[in-house]
């Protein structure tokens, strides 16, 4: 995967999709990938019924099935924000073991119209998490504490998130 230095958009090779053609307002769009995520050492979901959404400038945020977690992971907490396009999210602490990831998850249990899809699946921060993968690939975290992209060899930057890149 190649990092770039700058706000230049870095030209996909085959098989690549640079995050510069994703659109906005974002695209929910179903990914048959198989998603896996460890926490606690443990698997704390698995599944290939994943939605992702896609979004200028942003690697894509999984969105998986809350039922494919295991139970008692997510614990919801009183905690919203509000997303101008998907509407008021409401947001879990993951639990496993030992480890607690506080607001580490999140959901939109009544999206705006669009975005339905969203309403019965949570979304992780894998910089929260052990590990995140797609189709057996690592993910890379997207930077900065308020995103939660998924980075994998697939897509190209530079992605929005990481400190100067606020202004894009």
């Amino acid at each position: 995967m190649r990092k770039p230095q700058n706000n230049r958009r870095v030209p996909p090779g085959p098989g690549q999709e640079s995050v510069w053609d994703y659109p906005r307002p974002p695209r929910v769009e179903r990914m048959p990938a198989r998603i896996e995520v460890r926490f606690g050492g443990q698997v704390i979901v698995r599944t290939s019924n994943a939605v992702r959404v896609l979004e200028t400038s942003h690697p894509p945020v999984y969105y998986l099935p809350i039922e494919d977690f295991v139970p008692g992971v997510l614990e919801p907490v009183e905690s919203t924000t509000h997303c101008e396009f998907k509407g008021a999210a409401a947001y879990f602490d993951v639990v496993a073991g030992a480890a607690r990831s506080l607001r580490g998850a999140w959901t939109y249990p009544s999206p705006v119209r669009g975005y339905e899809e969203l309403s019965t699946r949570a979304a992780i921060y894998p910089s929260q998490m052990d590990s995140c993968s797609v189709d057996g690939e690592q993910v890379q975290a997207q930077e900065g504490d308020f995103y939660g992209g998924w980075i994998t060899s697939a897509i190209v930057g530079p992605f929005k998130g990481a400190a100067g890149t606020w202004g894009w």
